[in-house]
């Protein structure tokens, strides 16, 4: 009789901080990783977006002396929904979770939240910083497009960016860099092409690929994947200046 698949291996991506830690660094800025539970293909897990949240956003913190909160692990993965194992919560719920978690911040002295979205689908996310103007927190959502971009073009990212939306070059260099233990063998023949995807929200992921990817995760390397962290970081610099952050040792 075979065995049962075993689960993949879990990957340590909680912030390990006491409160003491905080109390001595006293940051005035939190940085809040968003992810999702949702289909990557055969080759990644359905935690792919948290992963790659968490990796973005400890980095940032590497650099600068913030609060690193622990990720959201489910948000809005609706158009994945034919995939076993995808989870998702409503956008209203989202919103109300991010906003509760900002205000709370606010009670503890910290006024600025950035937000590292590792989920495309996450669009109320742009919504959730437009209403904080005047909140008391001020947000930002990171990486944007641009940010995505410079970091495409430094690590010689070879798909476009609308060609590469999931499971593809980026995230799997990603993961082949920072956890390599989380991809499976078979990435390297995995490539869908589906760039014609007007109706993707009405349809769903589904009508455009049997996979769930839509990519080219053959072209993915982990130099490729450092490459794009070190870009996003670069990129942050912007938004440090922008928001009073200070970087690492420099208040």
């Amino acid at each position: 009789m075979t065995a049962p698949p075993q689960p993949s291996p879990a990957t340590p991506l909680l912030p390990a901080d006491t409160t003491e830690d905080v109390r001595a660094r006293r940051p005035s800025t939190a940085v809040l990783p968003v992810g999702s539970f949702e289909q990557h293909g055969a080759h990644l897990p359905l935690v792919t977006d948290t992963v790659i949240a968490c990796t973005i956003a400890g980095e940032l913190a590497a650099a600068h002396p913030v609060q690193l909160l622990p990720p959201l692990t489910v948000s809005c993965s609706h158009e994945h929904a034919d995939w076993p194992g995808t989870v998702s919560i409503s956008a209203r719920t989202l919103h109300a979770v991010v906003t509760d978690i900002a205000a709370s911040l606010r009670r503890s002295g910290i006024g600025t939240l950035i937000l590292v979205n590792g989920h495309g689908g996450n669009y109320v996310l742009r919504n959730v910083v437009q209403e904080s103007a005047g909140s008391g927190v001020r947000m930002a959502l990171f990486p944007q497009s641009a940010d995505w971009e410079a970091a495409r073009a430094r690590a010689g990212v070879r798909t476009s960016a609308h060609s590469d939306m999931h499971a593809g070059e980026v995230e799997t260099s990603i993961l082949l860099h920072a956890h390599p233990e989380l991809v499976k063998d078979g990435y390297e023949s995995a490539d869908c092409t589906a760039d014609d995807r007007k109706h993707l929200l009405t349809l769903g992921m589904s009508a455009y690929t049997a996979s769930g990817v839509v990519g080219r995760p053959s072209l993915a390397s982990a130099r490729k994947g450092r490459e794009l962290l070190a870009g996003l970081v670069a990129a942050f610099g912007e938004y440090a200046a922008l928001l009073g952050t200070p970087t690492e040792g420099g208040r």
